[in-house]
């Protein structure tokens, strides 16, 4: 790994919005973490989906350089795994620049980023990955940084503390997140580009898979990645994960080559169906249609029906549910769909929400109702 695409202190690219690679993991070998980092694009022109985004981020670093300006402040928005973190990295890469990598969580102190802004260079990129997260006086030194490239350090406490002055070198922010909603006005406002970021379509999942199946050295045949790509869930990092179990399956009970055939046996082992849901997203619409007769239930009662965290619920299943059509969010609960039913093999009620109806909204409060 190069200093000039990654940065003296990023070391292993971090995992939060990998994009188009799984999720990294603490507890997973430096071999694994290479071969994960060897599926992230390095160019602009290699990044795969996201046109309108591209395009838009080609405008903006390219009349940056044309003037000789440091480029303007760059938020990322959108659900995990569509490729936040790789277009960060890929911005330093054509800016030729280092980038210092932290996330929100771990900036709980002023002092934190204080010591991180003090540590840049001229044309360095600074990439904060959930940036939503930060503590509040971390963003509020931030404010300053990002608008005058200086930061206010307060020294001692009381009457007697003193403020002093640290200018800092021009630096580019490029900021992650996916809850752009939870993003303070003040700072949303200080981004000069905000790109949101849109789930994929097969074709540009099968073109994902291709060019992963290569890196790995995969025998790959295109019926196979059809199959892949169709259960990705429209998520790169979902593609790239699902073609490395395949791939062991392949090469464990089969001859090595992802086909069709290998791709459905593979995928019903590790509990993907046809339309890219797992365990979980299937006892979320399970526990709506059986337990509560289709809703609305309120999401922290969901959540304790099939014993996972609220955030999980609302971060990893909802989002692609909404998107099947087979979960409504109504202003009184989650709503099971009639797709939903049906995908479960039941029978929806007559007054399923998809059935001619429209969300139960006006109903009598409900048990489940929150």
């Amino acid at each position: 790994m190069h200093e000039d695409e990654w940065g003296e202190s990023s070391g292993a690219p971090p995992a939060e919005d990998a994009g188009q690679q799984e999720e990294l993991s603490p507890h997973q070998s430096s071999g694994e973490q290479e071969i994960e980092a060897s599926l992230r694009p390095r160019k602009l022109a290699d990044f795969v989906g996201q046109p309108r985004v591209r395009e838009q981020l080609k405008l903006v670093l390219h009349g940056a350089l044309g003037r000789g300006e440091q480029p303007d402040h760059v938020l990322f928005a959108g659900p995990p795994g569509l490729g936040k973190t790789s277009l960060a990295m890929i911005l330093a890469s054509e800016l030729s620049a280092s980038i210092r990598v932290t996330s929100g969580p771990a900036l709980e102190r002023p002092g934190d980023l204080a010591a991180m802004l003090s540590n840049l260079t001229a044309g360095d990129v600074l990439f904060i990955d959930e940036i939503h997260r930060m503590a509040r006086p971390a963003e509020e030194m931030l404010y300053l940084a990002m608008e005058d490239y200086r930061v206010d350090v307060v020294v001692g406490k009381g009457p007697g503390a003193t403020s002093i002055p640290l200018d800092i070198a021009p630096f580019t922010l490029v900021g992650a997140t996916t809850r752009s909603g939870s993003l303070t006005g003040p700072l949303r406002d200080r981004f000069g580009f905000t790109a949101n970021m849109e789930f994929y379509e097969p074709s540009e999942l099968g073109e994902v898979i291709r060019r992963s199946a290569g890196i790995l050295g995969v025998r790959l045949r295109e019926d196979g990645a059809h199959e892949i790509a169709r259960r990705c869930r429209g998520t790169p990092r979902i593609a790239n994960r699902l073609l490395r179990r395949v791939r062991d399956y392949a090469e464990v009970r089969s001859d090595g080559t992802v086909t069709v055939e290998v791709a459905r046996a593979a995928l019903e082992v590790y509990d993907v169906d046809e339309l890219g849901l797992d365990r979980l997203d299937r006892a979320v619409l399970g526990a709506l249609a059986r337990s509560f007769n289709g809703g609305p239930v309120g999401i922290s009662t969901l959540a304790v029906a099939v014993g996972e965290e609220q955030s999980t619920i609302e971060e990893v299943c909802e989002p692609y549910l909404v998107r099947a059509g087979m979960l409504a969010r109504t202003p009184r609960g989650r709503v099971a769909t009639a797709a939903a039913w049906q995908h479960l093999g039941l029978v929806p009620p007559a007054n399923a929400f998809g059935v001619g109806t429209a969300p139960p909204e006006e109903a009598e409060p409900t048990l489940f109702e929150e």
